[in-house]
């Protein structure tokens, strides 16, 4: 699958650019497999990169300009899939929310404000090819960030020896930011840090606090799968509801006088009820269990107790279904559907919410008669099998050192 994708890329940029390009990096999608909304709580969660990538292919320009577009008609108009400014003029400020070219911006942006090493700024071209899917709840946004920073740290001669990206945690942290300036998006520190460490046959564990330590977690089972199902919709409460959940957990967080919910211990959170509003306590009790439970799961794939791992999938949903409000019909639907069918150990929404995809663990040898069930019961939804996959990688590059 990615060397068809980059070959689809390399044919597509030589085709607009009238030229062969000279680097080439890709950067995975991601699942999240438990531990939802605790990232920028301070908790646990356990990802996989996902064999699903962005791929950027480009080159320096001689137009003393920058253009970068993207192939993907994927709900971008085709209005706005190029983006181009001078080099001559300063970075353009963040456009209307939502357009993709926020996140490359963001990128440079950040690369140009913390990264010493860098002294000039070249003219190139650069074209995003991606079947990562767009607002799925698979990280298209950090997989388009990281594969930026990829694309210019073969770019610029030196950079990745700049103190301020010597290592993948703090590649991680400049990508995060530059989401928190130009798309404006209060993430977590999840979607970058695995999108940049996936490791194959593996999952990851992350504990969001500094010194934001990990844990590999054997995911190589051949009798095993993980299935993905994108409901296909994405309902419009889902970008400001996650701020609004963000800043009711502070809001919980500074009544109870903790530092984070990670903090915060059940029976705390129960003696302190009386401080909370009804909701901040339900969102609070659900980050306070979930990151509990994602450390548990961790320890059931060491051990290969799917049956528990699969339980707790199943607690994971339910929690935010009912505590944190932010599944949907769409996302209730797919998961009972699969918890139909024989083979399947658990199964949860993953992402932000209100749409997107849900995550399936499942025997192997029960994939095709689930995805028939599922897609039976609701002919929209589209399946993917996939399993764990390395992190961000240069593929190819020429550009002189």
């Amino acid at each position: 699958m990615e060397s068809t994708l980059v070959q689809e890329a390399k044919t597509a940029f030589s085709s607009h650019y009238s030229y062969e390009g000279s680097i080439i990096v890709r950067a995975p999608g991601r699942v999240n497999l438990i531990g939802e909304h605790t990232d920028y709580n301070e908790g646990f969660v356990l990802p996989m990169a996902l064999d699903m990538y962005t791929v950027i292919v480009g080159g320096l320009s001689s137009d003393q300009s920058v253009c970068s577009m993207t192939t993907t008609s994927q709900r971008i108009p085709d209005s706005e899939r190029t983006f181009q400014y001078p080099i001559s003029v300063a970075i353009p400020p963040p456009s209307k929310p939502g357009l993709w070219h926020n996140y490359v911006l963001g990128v440079i942006d950040q690369i140009t404000k913390q990264c010493s090493t860098v002294k000039s700024r070249p003219a190139y071209n650069l074209l995003v090819h991606s079947n990562v899917p767009l607002g799925g709840g698979l990280s298209s946004s950090a997989s388009l960030e990281v594969a930026t920073l990829q694309f210019f740290l073969a770019l610029y001669p030196g950079l990745i020896h700049d103190p301020a990206i010597l290592n993948l945690k703090q590649q991680a942290l400049l990508c995060q930011a530059a989401e928190h300036t130009y798309p404006q998006v209060p993430c977590g520190i999840m979607d970058q840090f695995i999108c940049l460490m996936g490791q194959e046959a593996h999952a990851l564990l992350i504990n969001c606090r500094l010194p934001f330590d990990t844990r590999a977690v054997p995911l190589n089972d051949p009798s095993l799968v993980v299935l993905i199902t994108d409901t296909q919709v994405k309902h419009a409460l889902a970008g400001s509801e996650y701020g609004t959940r963000r800043a009711q957990c502070e809001s919980a967080v500074a009544k109870l006088e903790k530092k984070s919910l990670r903090d915060v211990t059940l029976a705390e959170l129960q003696a302190g009820r009386d401080k909370l509003s009804d909701v901040e306590y339900q969102r609070a009790l659900h980050v306070v269990n979930e990151i509990h439970i994602t450390t548990q799961a961790a320890d059931a794939l060491d051990k290969k107790d799917y049956v528990l791992f699969g339980k707790l999938m199943l607690v994971s949903h339910s929690s935010l279904r009912d505590q944190y409000q932010v599944s949907c019909i769409e996302l209730d639907q797919l998961v009972e559907l699969a918890m139909q069918c024989e083979g399947v150990f658990g199964s949860r929404m993953t992402g932000g919410g209100f749409g997107g995809c849900t995550v399936t663990l499942l025997k192997q040898e029960v994939l095709e008669n689930v995805i028939n069930h599922i897609t039976k019961h609701y002919p929209s939804a589209k399946c993917y099998s996939t399993k764990p996959s390395a992190g961000a990688s240069i593929l190819f590059s020429v550009i002189s050192k």
